[in-house]
This record gives structure tokens, sequence and C-alpha cells, in this order.
């Protein structure tokens, strides 16, 4: 008999995360669910920066020489960000090796599968969930009968079926990968720009289960914890005992991201939220429009008074880090529609502000709206809103720079005196004061990457000065402060001869998940 511990595996578990820091919560489910197949499975993860080439050499080395007779499988996590990437992965493996068995799934894969490559290129493909499905299609792979259909359900097992896959993570992920999370799966709302529309309520996990996985996790020295659960603040009870355990283990490097309904904080929740320090909540608060007209028209739910209430708690009386979101190019939105919300939202100080474009994801509702309103998108991935009837394609693009700009400038905190002197520059509309800048960087630069500190600390003093009319000497203070503070060593033109004598640069620490946090902690009240 061969000893499967040494045999080459009969299937190969794989995706292409975006970046390396990334670690595939939906692989590590699989895995942990492959029950007497899991001995002759394995996993392997790698970036969308990799040659698919190189991936499809590697994958196929690690299934070894086919056997007559043996099935050989793949299994290829496709998502919005690696579907163009996985695409030509898997033509790459069929062209290589016909007899290997490619599965799909995720949502990439799960809606529309008759207008994509990938689900023509594949053998099957399992649309939804797949914790059960997955292992079910492979024993019949391995073991027969072999299945007929090439396109199948995935089965939705009660949540207490499914094995938790935390054990999953190794000592490399714990020590530098962020470790995805969730106590829940599902959402009950019906916002139709999202997958999670289609769901019909949220579901959770059991609490005891999920908490002693966490303490798992945490004895082996996991520290960042990243919950994807979509309404995390949804069901109190749950949220309170989930922070509760989290208190209890409060060490100086804990890192805690949740994504919160931005209209439902109660008091009980509020109550330990204050008692986190600085540097340990992360809030990802999807506001997306504070256009009650366009929040009717795309079926959102949300208290704008409420919403704007529990922002400004938050910022005034918590420490922590608040990232909200917008989108742009909501069917009926216009430009003045959307800085008015803009504007609103600034002024309830969150740390960050991420500006998304509307993105038509696959099998979402907003489809319904593409007629009436002259919805035009990206037919590639990830399929960005082109123009719509009140907003020309120009306009899209200027406010795609917009939101790469505001990144750089606003989101990183690296210019936190220096950004007030600019948004104030249109006391009316500090949307409209950053949206004259945006376009004038690019008129200077063409480009919206590759731009270094340096480049920017001058670009801001030539616009303030020049366009603007400020006084050279209060902006070189400011930017002065700004560069020493963000610790870069270079020298810009606009501050030669201001800067102190320094220490050549050292080696560069590897940037901390808490060092972004840090720079916001200090920021000047007119952005707080």
């Amino acid at each position: 008999m061969p000893d499967l511990a040494s045999a080459a595996p009969a299937i190969v578990l794989c995706t292409l995360n975006a970046k390396y820091i990334h670690a595939s919560l939906g692989q590590r489910y699989l895995l942990a669910n492959m029950g007497d197949l899991k001995a002759q499975t394995t996993m392997r993860e790698f970036t969308v920066a990799r040659k698919p080439q190189e991936i499809a050499s590697e994958l196929l080395a690690l299934l070894g020489e086919p056997q007559h007779g043996v099935a050989q499988i793949i299994g290829l996590g496709v998502y919005i960000w690696n579907a163009t990437q996985s695409t030509e992965l898997v033509r790459l493996l069929k062209a290589a090796r016909p007899a290997v068995k490619i599965v799909l799934g995720g949502p990439e894969v799960s809606h529309e599968m008759e207008q994509q490559e990938i689900v023509r290129l594949a053998d099957f493909v399992i649309t939804g969930w797949g914790d059960v499905s997955f292992p079910k299609l492979c024993r019949a792979l391995l073991q027969g009968p072999q299945p007929i259909m090439k396109l199948i359900p995935g089965e939705q097992p009660h949540l207490n079926e499914i094995a938790l896959p935390y054990g999953e993570y190794s000592d490399a992920d714990l020590a530098h990968r962020l470790l995805y999370v969730e106590a829940s799966r599902g959402c009950p709302f019906k916002c139709e720009f999202c997958l999670s529309s289609l769901d019909r309520t949220a579901w959770g996990f059991d609490l005891d289960l999920f908490l002693a996985a966490m303490e798992g996790l945490y004895q082996r020295g996991a520290r960042n914890f990243k919950f994807v659960d979509r309404t995390f603040n949804l069901k109190i009870d749950a949220s309170v005992r989930i922070l509760q355990f989290f208190l209890e283990r409060l060490t100086q490097d804990l890192f805690l991201h949740f994504e919160l309904v931005p209209d439902y904080l109660p008091e009980r929740l509020k109550a330990l939220i204050v008692q986190f320090p600085p540097g340990v909540l992360q809030f990802e608060i999807g506001v997306q429009s504070f256009n009650p007209q366009v929040q009717q028209r795309i079926s959102r739910r949300q208290d704008n008074a409420m919403t704007e209430a529990n922002l400004r708690w938050l910022a005034k009386d918590s420490h922590a880090h608040l990232h909200a979101d917008l989108i742009f190019g909501l069917p009926g939105e216009t430009l003045e529609s959307f800085a008015a919300g803009f504007d609103r939202l600034l002024a309830l100080q969150p740390d960050e502000i991420q500006l998304g474009i509307l993105k038509r994801l696959r099998g979402t509702p907003i489809m319904r709206h593409s007629a009436v309103h002259a919805m035009l998108y990206d037919p590639d991935p990830p399929y960005t809103v082109l123009q719509t009837r009140v907003l020309e394609a120009h306009t899209v693009e200027r406010i795609k720079r917009f939101a790469r700009y505001w990144d750089l400038l606003a989101n990183s905190a690296r210019f936190k005196l220096t950004l007030p002197l600019l948004l104030c520059h249109d006391p009316h509309s500090p949307f409209h004061a950053f949206l004259a800048f945006s376009d004038w960087l690019w008129r200077r630069t063409g480009k919206t990457s590759d731009l270094s500190p340096e480049l920017l600390v001058d670009a801001l003093a030539d616009y303030l000065c020049d366009a603007c009319g400020l006084d050279r000497q209060d902006v070189q203070q400011a930017l002065l402060s700004d560069y020493t503070g963000s610790g870069a060593r270079a020298n810009p033109r606009a501050l030669q001869g201001l800067l102190p004598k320094r220490n050549a640069p050292g080696i560069r620490a590897a940037k901390s998940l808490a060092q972004r946090q840090g720079r916001h902690q200090s920021l000047p009240e007119a952005l707080r």
C-alpha cells in the first residue's frame, strides 16, 4: 500500500491572492472539510503577480506523473481580482495535461457562467457554497460513480455541519499574514451592488465553537484578526461576546478588523468599544451614499441621521480607527450629489474615506438599472462603471484619479498639516477643492502611480503657492513638519535648505498594520 503521506497528492487546492499578506479563508474551509480525502489533498496559494506559466508548472510538478485510471484534481478559487490570471492558468493546465480535472469555485464563477471562457475550459464548476459539495465531487471523481453534470449547485448545510478552518493556518501565516475569520455568513440587507444581496438572511456559527477556535489561534500567537462578516454588529449578543473575548486578551500588538452596519450602534456595544485602547480596533463602515433617492433606488435601507450620529460618536469618544466607504457611480448619483455626500462624511471625521468606483459584480441586481440609467460597464474585471446617464466617461475618470490621489495624500495621513490648507482653498466644498488639485496634478504628471513622497511634496508646494496664492513660508512649514514626521529621508526641491541633518537611512523595517493608524492619531482637529 502506498504511503499517502509521501505520495503525490490527488487533489490540489489553489487560488491566486491579491497579495501575499492575504491568506485564503475559502481554501482553508475546503481543506478542513475534506474528511477521508484530506490525506490526499494539499493546498497552494500564489499571488496574481506570479506568471501563470510558472504556477501551472508548479502545480503539475506537485501532482506528479499521471497514473492510468487515477484522477488528478485541481480545485481553483476564482474571484474578481484573479479572474483574468485564473483563465490563463486553466488554459495552460488543460493544454499541458488534458486529463487533469479542473474544478472551479468562488463568487466570480457562481453567476453568468455561460459568458465565461474559464467555465468553458474547466471540467466542473461548483456555484455557491463549496464546503460540502467540493469533497463530494472529489470523492465521485476518485471513487465513482462519475458525475454527469458540469455545473453543480453548491449545497448549503447548517453551519454546525461545517468544520472550522482555523487549524489550517500555519505558524508562518500567524506570523506574517492577515488571518481572516468569520463568526457569521450572509447578510439580511438587499443593497443591489453587493453579492450578499442574494442571501436570504445572516447565519451565525456556534459561538462557543467559534470562540474556542479563536482561543486556539490566540494561544498559537495570532494577534491580527480580520473579520469578514458583512454585518458584525447585526446581532448584538454575539458582538458583545466577541468583543469581550478579545478585551480579556488585550496585548499591545492585538489588531481587530470588523465591518459595521453604520446606523446601528446600541449602548451595550459602545460600552465595550470605549474600553479598547488606540491601535486595536478598526471598523470598516459602508456608508456608500447619503443620497436618499439613490439609497431607495438600490434597495439600501440606511438611517442617515443615525449613521451620522454613530460616526460622530466613534470619532469623538472611541479610539477605533474608522475606515468609511463611499461608492461613486451608483444609478442616478450625480457629481454634485456625490460631492455633497463626501463633504458630509468628511465632516464626521473618519480616519479614512475609501472611494470606490461602482462595479457590476456578476449576479448582482444592480444590472436592472442599466437601461433606464444608461449604465455602461467595463466588460473585463473588475467591471467598473464607465459612464451613466448623469455621469460622462471623463467625469468617472476624474474621480478614479481623485480616489487614487486621496489615498496617497489623505488616507495615508502623511500630510496632516498640509491637507487642511488644500481642502480649505474652496470654503464651500472640500471635495471640489481636492478635485481641482487632482485635475491639476494629473495635468502636471500624467500618472496616478509611482508618485514618490518627494514628488507629492513639490507638487503641493507649487499648487498651494502658485495656483492658490498661499504664503510660501506657511506652506513650507506645513510640508516640512509632514515630511519629517512621515519618516521620509530624501530631499524634496521645495524643502531644500530646510531639512535637519539626519543620519544615513538604514534598513527600512517592515510596515506594521498599526503604522497607518498611528499616523492618524495625531491628525489636526480640522481632519479628525
